[in-house]
Formats: C-alpha cells, structure tokens, sequence
C-alpha cells in the first residue's frame, strides 16, 4: 500500500510542476507581448507636408467571420490616419463630415463628380485626395491542432492502483488537459487614391502579409495557462496600412 501511495503521490507532482512553469512563463509572455506592440516606421518623405487627404471607411470584402469580428471598417480608417499624419499628410477629420460622409463615400464610389460637388464646402473645399483601404483577402490558409485528455489514463490509473492511492491518481490525472493548435493567416489590402474634384482615381497599391499564429495551452488540477507567438489579426492590419501609406508617402 506505501508504494502505491507513493505513486499516487509521484503522479500527483508531476502535474503540478508543469503548473509551476506555465505559471513562470510570464516573463516570456511579455517578451512576446512587446513584439506586438505598435512598432512605427520611417516614411521617406515625412520632412515633406503632404496634400490634404479623407480617408473614407473601405470595404471588407472577406466573409471570414473570426477576421470580421475583430476588424471593422472605421478600425482601418483609424490606422489609416494614425500612419497618413506620420507621414505628413494634412489628414482632415472624418467626424467634421458628419452624416455627410455616407454620401460622401457614395458619390466617390459611383465616380459622380457632380454629386460631390454638393457638398464642396467649409475644409471639403480644399481636399486634394479621398484614399480608401479595402480588405480583398482574410483567410486561414492552413492550420493544425493537437491535443491530450488524461480522463482515460485518469480511469486506468483508478483501476490499476485502488484505494485512496487510486482516486488521487485518478483525480490529478483526470485534471490534465493539452492542446496545441497553430494556423496561418493571409491578408491582402488595397488603397485607392481619388482625385477629390474629378472622382478620378489617382494611383491604386496591393499588398499582402502572412501571419503565422501558435498557442499551446495546459490545464492541471483547476490551474490553466497558456502560451501564444505571432501577431494579431490588428497588427496585421497595421502593418498593411503602413505598407500601402509608404507607398502613398512615394507620390508626394
């Protein structure tokens, strides 16, 4: 019975010091956390003051619901202004249209010149450009998965040990849960530069990032972690817009 109870106990520790890593691993969850930070870029032309541009709210047309759920238009309209006024572009702001902006969107969208002159007024008067960004692509190009539920061995172990020894072994077996799971993301955005009086489009850009997202996650007697690499679907986002603004920055 003592060495059965001793392997009760054994199997009890090793759960635990598996919990006591994961619980130690937070210093390198910061390190990650700091790669995901906002990281700024140098835009070529930045010394130069660019012409007054409105970034109206692009288009999503990725169907992807994870992606939806965490990007919306006005996030990539905000990105877009953080990173135009970076570079020195004169950003006008989108709340002074008011619920002009629909409209507004509208008529730069059907190329209807006369319509936009509507509303060429007040600081509209003197915009140069309108730019857009649109994401065309947000999927999961592949993903993988992996995982480990110690109920069985949790069972076995109640059965081959019994007694007191047996439900401790049964219980902290029981309680381990891991899992792995790994995917990779493929966004593409594209910017479109209109000519605020003619609705005629200046220039157009493409781009694409590839994000790669891991996570692995533990559960031990009621104690979780989890550790995680890569970057968000915002930070992709980002990254994408500021791509496209340092090409913008080229046309000044």
């Amino acid at each position: 019975m003592t060495r059965l109870f001793a392997l009760a106990v054994l199997l009890l520790c090793l759960p635990l010091s598996g919990c006591v890593e994961l619980m130690n691993s937070g210093g390198a969850a910061n390190a990650r956390a700091d790669l995901m930070t906002y990281q700024p870029v140098n835009y070529a032309n930045s010394g130069r003051v660019g012409p007054k541009v409105i970034v109206l709210p692009g288009t999503i047309k990725s169907q992807n619901a994870t992606f939806r759920q965490q990007i919306n238009e006005n996030n990539i309209a905000d990105f877009a202004e953080l990173e135009l006024g970076n570079a020195n572009f004169q950003v006008l702001e989108r709340a002074d249209l008011g619920p002009m902006l629909d409209e507004i969107t509208l008529a730069v969208n059907m190329g209807d010149p006369n319509a936009l002159k509507t509303f060429r007024r007040g600081k509209f008067q003197s915009t140069n450009w309108f730019i857009t960004f649109d994401i065309l692509k947000a999927e999961q190009v592949s993903k993988a998965g992996s995982g480990f539920d110690g109920a069985t061995v949790g069972n076995i172990m109640g059965a081959l040990v019994g007694g007191t020894g047996g439900y401790v072994s049964e219980v902290a077996s029981s309680s381990v849960q891991m899992g792995d799971s790994a995917g990779v993301w493929l966004v593409g955005m594209r910017y479109k530069i209109v000519d605020a009086a003619t609705t005629a489009q200046v220039a157009t850009g493409y781009f694409e990032e590839k994000m790669e997202v891991g996570k692995k996650g533990m559960s031990i007697l009621g104690v979780s972690g989890d550790q995680g690499q890569g970057i968000t679907l915002d930070n992709i986002t980002q990254r994408l817009v500021q791509k496209c603004v340092q090409q913008i920055d080229q046309r000044k």
